[in-house]
């Protein structure tokens, strides 16, 4: 069998086979493909074949078609395809012409800087779509720029949306209610009360400024003040994925009261909704992070530069959330450095390491 006729044609399911491919998606369809090949699944050539493609993989629907005809081997979970964005994410939404702002804009950058980090985009990719993204000057145009990610950047939502459909058409009706009422010889049809007479103002008071600190997310002091900080915000510890960065968080929150149900949040010294909510599998695991060993977290990123194998590198970001075949908790440390060589190491809650890809492997 020719190993070019290995890779399977398309599936029906196109949006989630043209999702960008990460880092550890690439990993495992590998660590697959290793499998199979020791129980005889693929000669060598094929193997290798399958393994190389593997690892420049752009898309998901590339992974799917290098394993698709595989057996499931023995002690490995079969392929699976990441979640893909609910569809409800654009419910809701202001329709593609509308204007983008600056703050649109960096949502859409932060998006892509995640992407880069975590595989999804080479370094040009990130460079020509970030430089796409200072031009954008409508959502759709910034839509277009992450549809294809794992994690597409949220969009605004239009306030005009949440109007009932049958009292829609008083929204658009002009109600001038003119008041007629003598009144001290006064008749009254203004729409609002006169003016009131003018107070005197208020002596200043020196105020200090509040400063709310912002650790580095990425330590382990940084992550234990995040996450007393989400306690005290939300009452529990429950997560369904957590991305740190040195100066923010993204967070997907769920809740044991609503398993079915994912918020995004934004933390920059505060917590901040970006989009409405969205459905999850109820059976899904919820990650705890009251479960995460502190320890031992800086244990793990003192490590992981050394692990990876990047030389002059530092933890970019760090995602917890459960791995979507083992349905574990898992940490994932990612290391970079200024000449984009990466790598990441996995471990669990308490610490144990799971897997290490460290840079040129």
């Amino acid at each position: 069998m020719s190993s070019r006729s290995s890779e399977m044609p398309e599936t029906p399911n196109a949006a989630s086979g043209a999702m960008r491919a990460r880092d550890v998606d690439r990993v495992r369809a590998r660590t697959l493909l290793d499998a199979a090949y020791e129980e005889g699944q693929l000669g060598a050539e094929e193997y290798h074949d399958r393994s190389d493609r593997a690892g420049t993989a752009r898309t998901i629907g590339q992974l799917r078609g290098l394993v698709a005809d595989l057996q499931p081997p023995a002690g490995v979970a079969g392929w699976s395809d990441p979640p893909r964005p609910n569809p409800a994410h654009r419910i809701g939404r202001y329709p593609d012409h509308i204007r983008a702002r600056d703050e649109d804009r960096d949502l859409t950058w932060r998006a892509l800087d995640v992407a880069l980090a975590d595989g999804q985009l080479s370094t040009e990719e990130h460079r020509t779509l970030t430089e796409l993204t200072a031009e954008a000057k409508t959502l759709g145009d910034l839509a277009g720029l992450t549809e294809d990610l794992q994690k597409p950047a949220p969009a605004p939502i239009d306030p005009r949306s949440k109007i009932r459909p049958r009292a829609a058409w008083f929204a658009g009706a002009m109600v001038v209610v003119a008041i007629a009422a003598a009144v001290g010889g006064y008749r009254l049809t203004h729409r609002s009360s006169p003016p009131l007479a003018p107070v005197s103002a208020p002596v200043p008071q020196a105020v200090q400024p509040l400063v709310i600190e912002t650790p580095d997310l990425t330590t382990a002091a940084g992550f234990d003040k995040f996450r007393s900080l989400y306690r005290a915000k939300f009452g529990d510890t429950a997560v369904d994925q957590v991305s740190l960065f040195p100066e923010y968080a993204s967070i997907d929150r769920t809740t044991l009261a609503q398993p079915n149900r994912v918020a995004d949040y934004d933390y920059r010294g505060g917590f901040l909704a970006t989009s409405a909510m969205t459905t999850r599998e109820k059976d899904k695991p919820i990650l705890d992070l009251a479960t995460v060993n502190v320890a031992a977290l800086g244990d793990l990123i003192n490590r992981s530069v050394a692990l990876t194998k990047v030389e002059g590198g530092a933890v970019s970001h760090i995602i917890m959330d459960i791995d979507s075949i083992t349905e574990a908790p898992t940490i994932s440390v990612y290391v970079g450095n200024k000449f984009n060589e990466r790598g990441y190491v996995e471990a669990t809650p308490a610490g144990q390491l799971i897997r290490v890809s460290p840079f040129g492997d």
